[in-house]
């Protein structure tokens, strides 16, 4: 595994775990996994980006690896993640930054350029697209949608449920999340059935995932999954205090980035086709022959997009 700058840094009542990479002056960009990520999932980007000029900081999000992980659940709401983002630039000194975010690693990019658009100069958001505050929170959404046919999302919401299933083997766990991810998540079942139902008790690791990135992901998650899963049960919380942003545009120039293969994007389809409407800047491609973890499955491709959407936007 590569050799990064590591530190802890005391922001919004907790210690957040950062990488980081690149000149000290180097203008930052900060890169936010999603789950059951972990910070490592960027190093194609953070070698690129370094290399480059840019002073490259990838946190492991709250919950993660040596960051904190609190029990309570609302200590996951999506305002206070993004917050341990804007305490962590201010610790630093970072006044303007670009931020990149992959899945849940997204929602909070999309929604730190909706609270901070003056800090926010570059977004980068890959997998999970922006479509505006929603109407309603999404598990009410969800509930009326699958008519008694298992979702992921409401499985997520009963604490111990899913902590109880995922954490009985982590590596298992992450072996089958990282691989086909539409198999444990989008599989046609009633409701009731376990995410893992049925699913290789040895499966394969993904061709993209080498055993460096693989042993960081199980050191990542190697305190269970009950923080990451926590991010899941604040649909109703993070409605409620998003209410400041409704009508509210994004307005830093904006990449998204999406496999044309990966299974959340096919089930935000609707949210795709709202995006250009409140995100006037947006400059979006969707990769072939990809899934959902475009960064480490299309590092070159990936790469290639941000560092040439960066050096319009945001040059070092």
């Amino acid at each position: 595994m590569r050799d990064y700058e590591h530190q802890r840094l005391d922001v919004n009542g907790i210690q957040l775990s950062l990488y980081s990479a690149g000149p000290a002056n180097g203008r930052p960009v900060w890169l936010l996994h999603g789950f059951p990520e972990c910070w490592y999932a960027w190093h194609p980007q953070i070698d690129a980006l370094a290399a480059a000029g840019y002073r490259v900081h990838a946190p492991e999000m709250r919950g993660y690896g040596q960051s904190s992980a609190p029990r309570e659940i609302g200590a996951y709401a999506l305002l206070t993640l993004c917050d341990d983002i804007l305490g962590a630039m201010d610790t630093l000194g970072e006044r303007t930054v670009c931020v990149v975010g992959h899945d849940w690693g997204a929602v909070v990019a999309w929604h730190l350029a909706l609270r901070a658009p003056e800090r926010v100069q570059a977004l980068g958001a890959f997998s999970v697209p922006y479509g505006g505050r929603p109407k309603r929170p999404a598990t009410e959404i969800i509930r009326e949608a699958s008519a008694g046919r298992f979702n992921y999302i409401l499985h997520f919401q009963e604490p111990g449920v899913a902590e109880a299933e995922l954490d009985a083997d982590i590596e298992r766990s992450l072996r089958l999340l990282l691989g086909e991810l539409d198999r444990p998540l989008l599989h046609d079942r009633p409701a009731g059935h376990g995410l893992f139902d049925g699913l290789p008790a040895h499966p394969p690791l993904p061709a993209w995932c080498d055993a460096d990135t693989f042993d960081a992901y199980r050191q990542s998650l190697a305190r269970g999954f009950h923080g990451p899963l926590n991010w899941y049960r604040n649909f109703e919380r993070n409605r409620e205090e998003t209410a400041p942003f409704a009508g509210q545009l994004v307005t830093p120039p904006t990449l998204f980035l999406v496999g044309d293969n990966d299974p959340v994007a096919r089930l935000e389809a609707h949210t795709l086709k709202r995006m250009a409407d409140v995100v006037p800047r947006l400059e979006q491609h969707r990769l072939p022959n990809c899934g959902h973890w475009l960064q480490g499955e299309q590092p070159q491709r990936v790469n290639a997009l941000l560092l040439d959407f960066l050096a319009r936007h945001y040059p070092a």
